[in-house]
């Protein structure tokens, strides 16, 4: 199920795209690696011991939670890096409650109300109307991290305020990919609407839409009801289907 425990990983470890890929490059999730054989290998190039700790611990909530992710995500060799940071987006969107409600209703909502931008203070702000109370070092901090993570998925197209907001593409393979994995998956919100689509623009007509092209899901939508047909019985199945990976 997705994490609804607020919590402070993101301030060690943001998105993280390239160092992501090269874990589910090393690792199907079979066996547990540990932080001496990924340094020791250099899974993550001349990395500290202590920053492949980091990397680890959180690799292992963003991915090994979801027990069909890492096999597929190993096998995926081919995958377009669209495709590989919008993974790695969601996967922190599941992990960390914080980062889903920027991205999935903070920032959309911004854009729904005639904001086109955002700004290091503003989210500074909104940090402080968090339940937790963080010191104001922990606020700035938390900012430039969701800033940094927004900006690498492509939610945001600069690093200097103000930051234009922007909805990135969203290539068919990911898309699968990710109602796929919703669907096998505990979460707030249902299948058409939910912070995961809407932080990439997609709502409950454009997704309709989106998948008249695509094979291995249909929705048939009445009024509020919404009917899904999935081809495959899981992640793993379309994966195997669609990919040619075996999970």
């Amino acid at each position: 199920m997705e994490t609804t425990k607020q919590h402070t990983r993101i301030l060690k470890c943001a998105l993280e795209v390239e160092d992501a890929r090269a874990y589910w490059g090393r690792t199907d999730g079979s066996t547990a690696a540990t932080a001496s054989q990924a340094f020791d290998e250099y899974w993550f190039g001349a990395r500290s011991l202590s920053r492949v700790k980091v990397l680890l611990t959180n690799f292992r909530y963003r991915f090994n939670a979801f027990p069909q992710t890492l096999p597929v995500l190993h096998g995926w060799t081919a995958m377009s890096p669209e495709t590989r940071k919008l993974i790695c987006h969601w996967h922190l969107q599941l992990s960390d409650p914080i980062y889903r409600d920027l991205t999935g209703n903070v920032l959309p909502e911004l854009r729904h109300t005639g904001r086109h931008d955002v700004t290091r203070d503003y989210l500074i702000r909104w940090i402080g109307d968090q339940p937790a109370e963080w010191t104001m070092a922990t606020q700035i901090q938390f900012a430039s991290k969701l800033l940094s993570s927004a900006f690498a998925a492509g939610l945001v197209t600069s690093r200097r305020d103000p930051r234009p907001l922007a909805f990135p593409h969203v290539p068919d393979d990911a898309l699968e990919y990710l109602l796929h994995l919703l669907r096998g998956v505990q979460f707030a919100g249902r299948l058409t609407d939910n912070p995961y689509l809407r932080s990439v623009g997609i709502d409950d007509g454009i997704l309709a839409y989106r998948l008249n092209s695509i094979d291995s899901v249909k929705l048939r939508q009445a009024g509020s009801l919404a009917d899904f047909t999935w081809v495959h019985e899981d992640l793993s199945a379309w994966a195997d289907a669609r990919l040619g990976v075996a999970a």
